[in-house]
């Protein structure tokens, strides 16, 4: 039987006599010595209606949520074993799942961001919500300028989203602003004369 495996020097097709070999191996066609390590199930007929194998062999251990799958690594958090399926990798530390939610919930894993601080929906809310009351634009119109200028590089959101609500709030601070302005102006010289 030929396998798709050629030699690396004269790239003849190399027999399955010459595979997972303990020494050095000759080449068929150039007599190279070659020693090729192939895993076994590459010689296995591929059967789609087979039902998958369990993966861990005696002696290893298993993963400690799923018994049946060799485990590739211990937690960092509760050091249970874990299979590449549960492991689940985060600045360098690998957890399992119940470790990362627990991490998630008390705060245990540092760094670990599940929410953000929306200062585009604040800004924008401080611009609009006072409309209905007029007389709170003039606190909160600078306020919202403040804050969509101040965190304006911020981390938006962790769901992608634009800066639009930024520029509506800072739009709005503005406009309210310049209606303050132009009103102090109006009853200042009204005030003179």
């Amino acid at each position: 039987m030929n396998t798709p495996i050629q030699c690396p020097r004269c790239q003849a097709w190399l027999l399955e006599g010459v595979f997972n070999q303990p020494e050095l191996v000759p080449c068929p066609a150039c007599g190279v010595p070659l020693q090729t390590e192939i895993f076994p199930a590459f010689f296995r007929p591929i059967n789609p209606g087979r039902a998958g194998e369990a993966v861990m062999v005696e002696g290893e251990s298993s993963c400690f949520y799923h018994p049946q799958k060799k485990a590739v690594r211990p937690c960092d958090g509760c050091g249970r074993f874990l299979c590449a399926l549960c492991d689940c990798e985060f600045n360098g530390q690998h957890f399992c799942p119940a470790c990362l939610e627990t991490g998630k919930t008390r705060g245990r894993i540092k760094n670990l961001e599940n929410q953000r601080m929306r200062y585009d929906s604040i800004a924008l809310a401080l611009a609009i919500y006072p409309l209905l009351l007029f007389y709170f634009t003039l606190i909160t119109a600078p306020i919202s300028l403040f804050v969509a200028i101040r965190y304006w590089n911020a981390p938006r959101s962790l769901v992608h989203r634009t800066r639009i609500r930024h520029v509506a709030a800072i739009t709005l601070a503005l406009l309210q602003m310049t209606g303050w302005g132009l009103l102090f102006i109006t009853l200042a010289s009204h005030h003179r004369s």
